[in-house]
């Protein structure tokens, strides 16, 4: 592809240092903040694995959790162009259901939402580099897209190293990073105010990006109470406004 696809979208893509760092909650967290501008938001998961069978249908928690932050008028299969029932690797699950995930309907998808909303958040899959097709993964779908990149970083033993290296990744693929979001998964991680120090200060010395918000452990984790610990001068640079 000669040009990304979304080049000159407002919007951006979500990774994250690895897979249950929070990704879906900071996502719906951004989109929710979006809509406090007025603007029409529309999130995306090109690829979702895991669903449950709830109210008499079979539920991806993050697709509908991103389609619930988004404005309305969008359906699952809008948010969610592949999802799986297994909750593995996508390549894995799409095998398991003798399917492939396929480029080109990713890429349609996210044109589609583009072309109707103001802001278009995409959610990646586990870490920065996930397996979704021979040749291609979601690092790849980043490029593709060409959408400023928002990294999640889950704060438990071990981030500064998980941040540092998805960065690095990032980087060297020639993307924007915005910014990073820390996610407190472990309220007794040991010394955490000091992680978080060291991870503030080495990613913004080494690579200018900004801190776009700190989540703590939250017993309420709708999208509008992980919004509050976003920062709103980061935000705005980031879309824009």
């Amino acid at each position: 592809m000669s040009q990304p696809l979304l080049a000159s979208v407002r919007g951006c893509f979500v990774t994250g240092t690895d897979t249950g760092v929070g990704k879906t909650r900071i996502s719906a967290a951004l989109l929710h903040w979006c809509a406090l501008q007025g603007w029409r938001s529309a999130g995306l998961k090109p690829v979702a694995a895991g669903m449950e069978w709830i109210g008499g249908e079979y539920i991806n928690e993050d697709v509908r959790a991103l389609r619930q932050a988004s404005s309305p008028g969008l359906t699952d299969a809008d948010v969610g162009p592949y999802q799986f029932e297994a909750a593995c690797a996508p390549h894995i699950a799409a095998q398991r259901e003798g399917r492939a995930i396929e480029r080109e309907v990713i890429l349609r998808s996210a044109q589609a939402l583009a072309t109707r909303s103001d802001v278009l958040v995409v959610e990646g899959v586990g870490g920065f580099r996930v397996p979704l097709a021979p040749g291609w993964d979601t690092a790849d779908l980043a490029c593709d897209l060409g959408l400023p990149v928002v990294l999640v970083v889950g704060l438990r033993l071990g981030c500064i190293n998980h941040a540092l290296l998805s960065v690095e990744a990032i980087l060297n693929r020639g993307l924007h990073l915005a910014g990073w979001v820390g996610n407190v998964l472990e309220p007794d991680m040991p010394w955490l105010d000091d992680n978080v120090a060291c991870v503030r200060e080495c990613l913004w010395r080494q690579f200018q990006a900004p801190c776009l918000g700190l989540v703590p452990r939250l017993i309420d984790t709708s999208a509008a109470s992980v919004a509050v610990h976003l920062e709103h001068a980061g935000l705005e640079a980031l879309f824009g406004a």
